[in-house]
């Protein structure tokens, strides 16, 4: 019963930024955490990053720790991932999830579509 419709993917230099967006429907959004992961081709989908229901509690893979920040407004039921210092090896379609605090991929109960970040060198 919840929809995610991912958005702000685009092309952007090495070294850049670009912040990705994720809206919710519905009026439950704050009881899911939410996660962000990503997928290059012939790779598998692989997590990014989690925030907790309230938005205060967050985790990130090693990949990108320091330079990715996942974020929540639970008014605007919108989910976003800031990222900053762009690598070649961030090229991928992402995705946003909802479910359990959980940074396993099949743990998730509901996707969005997805979105392309290219980065160029």
């Amino acid at each position: 019963q919840v929809q995610l419709v991912e958005s702000g993917g685009g092309l952007v230099q090495a070294g850049g930024s670009l912040r990705v967006s994720c809206a919710a429907s519905g009026r439950t959004f704050s009881r899911y955490s939410m996660g962000w992961f990503r997928q290059a081709p012939g790779k598998e989908r692989e997590f990014v990053a989690v925030v907790g229901g309230s938005g205060l509690r967050t985790y990130y893979a090693d990949s990108v720790k320091g330079r990715f920040t996942i974020s929540r407004d639970n008014v605007k039921n919108t989910v976003y991932l800031q990222m900053n210092s762009l690598k070649l090896e961030d090229t991928a379609v992402y995705y946003c999830a909802a479910g359990p605090w959980s940074t396993v991929v099949i743990e998730y109960n509901y996707w969005g579509q997805g979105t392309q970040v290219t980065v160029s060198s």
